[in-house]
Parts: structure tokens; C-alpha cells; sequence
């Protein structure tokens, strides 16, 4: 049964592949600041092609995602992403896939964006709240229980997140529709940038009192005193 699952969801995200010419080749990083002397660039909007005649199944392959990742973390939640670095072939086909493993009792992959990319998630174990935020001035909360077998979608750039309040783990996986999506997580941007943002600019933006920002900023790593 667990099988048939698997099968059905890696049918599902293979689907996505449909979408992903959408976005890319958009940009496939955060910035590229242009150069003039292209001995001293050190990346093109995605990555360097090897020589097809070099090419093996090494490229296009990866091992392992059926293992089950550890979540004794602080969020309870453990993301393995396949994308272009870890399987090369993936440059220039605009898609990658990620493993999703949640802990019982309150697993969760916190609130994030994928800033180059579409999300298409499937579970196959166990069940998840899930949902997605629109953009400023409606911020509509769209969201949806899912059970083994459903399938969620996250536009572009929307934060988004899923959490899994039942008592056994749970189980996702989901298609990008880049070679490198990109994750913004709010609360290690916000709190944990580095350098610091200054607690005045937090505490007006969160209605919060200093005291509280300064406390999230040790917490999230994002204070250097």
C-alpha cells in the first residue's frame, strides 16, 4: 500500500514538470551583478554546462530519498531538496523535487516563499494542515487538511507552510518548478538576518516591543552582541 502511495506521488510531481518553463530562465539566484571581464565571473544565471559527450547517468540520479530524515529539531520538520546542486542534470530544465518528513504533535515546516518557483505537494503519509497567504491588501489565508493521496498548490513567492498536528509523522513530497527555487523562511530572515536588522525597524513593522525583538533576534542567531 505504502508502495502504490510513492508511485502515485511521484506521477503527481512528475506532472509538474508541465509548468516549469513558466518561470525559468528568470533569474535562477538571488542577484547576478553583471561584469565586464568574464575571466572574473564566477557564476551565469544558473550554472557552467558540462560537455553532453561527458555526461553520464551519475548526472541525472539521485539515492536515498525514501530514507525517512530525522526531525528532532526545534520546528519538528526536516526538508531534503534535490535541486540543481545536488543532481546537475536538473540546469536549465527548470524543476527540482523535495523530500518532506514531519514530526507528530506539531511538526512543522514554518513559514517560507519560494521566490523562483511554484509549489506542488503530495502527501503519502500521514496528515497535514496546510495554507498559503495572498498578497497585500486582500492577505486571504487559503488552507486545507490533506490526507495520503492529496495534492496542495502554492503559487509563486506566497508564503506558505505546512504542519502535522496528528500523533504519527507525516510524509510530503513536492515539485518546483525551477532548477532553484530559492527559501525565504519569515521568522530566520526577519529575526536572524545577518547583519542584524535594527530592533527600531522590527518593533515598529511587528507592533512589538523591543525587548521581544531583541529576544527573537538571540533566538533566530540574528544578534551579534
Amino acid at each position: 500500500m505504502k508502495s502504490a502511495r510513492y508511485r502515485v506521488a511521484f506521477v503527481v510531481l512528475a506532472l509538474a514538470s508541465s509548468i516549469a518553463s513558466a518561470f525559468d530562465p528568470s533569474p535562477l539566484q538571488d542577484f547576478c551583478v553583471a561584469i565586464n571581464d568574464p575571466k572574473a565571473a564566477v557564476l551565469v544565471n544558473g550554472k557552467f554546462c558540462k560537455d553532453p559527450k561527458f555526461a553520464t547517468a551519475n548526472d541525472f540520479s539521485f539515492s536515498g530519498l525514501n530514507i525517512p530524515r530525522n526531525t528532532g529539531n526545534r520546528v519538528g520538520s526536516n526538508v531534503t531538496l534535490l535541486n540543481v546542486d545536488q543532481i546537475p542534470g536538473l540546469n536549465t530544465l527548470g524543476i527540482s523535487l523535495a523530500r518532506i518528513d514531519y514530526a507528530p504533535n506539531g511538526g512543522l515546516n514554518p513559514p517560507h516563499t519560494h521566490p523562483r518557483g511554484t509549489e506542488i505537494l503530495v502527501v503519502v503519509e500521514g496528515t497535514l494542515f496546510v495554507g498559503f497567504v495572498t498578497s497585500n491588501p486582500d492577505n486571504r489565508f487559503i488552507s486545507k487538511v490533506l490526507y495520503p493521496g492529496d495534492v496542495f498548490v502554492f503559487p509563486i513567492g506566497l508564503i506558505h507552510f505546512q504542519v502535522n498536528f496528528a500523533k504519527t509523522p507525516a510524509v510530503a513530497f513536492a515539485g518546483l518548478s525551477s532548477q532553484n527555487p530559492g527559501t525565504i523562511t519569515i521568522a530566520d530572515a526577519v529575526f536572524g538576518s545577518d547583519p542584524p536588522i535594527n530592533p527600531d525597524v522590527l518593533a515598529k513593522a511587528f507592533q512589538l516591543d523591543n525587548k521581544i525583538v531583541s529576544y527573537l533576534q538571540k533566538l533566530f542567531g540574528g544578534n551579534n552582541n
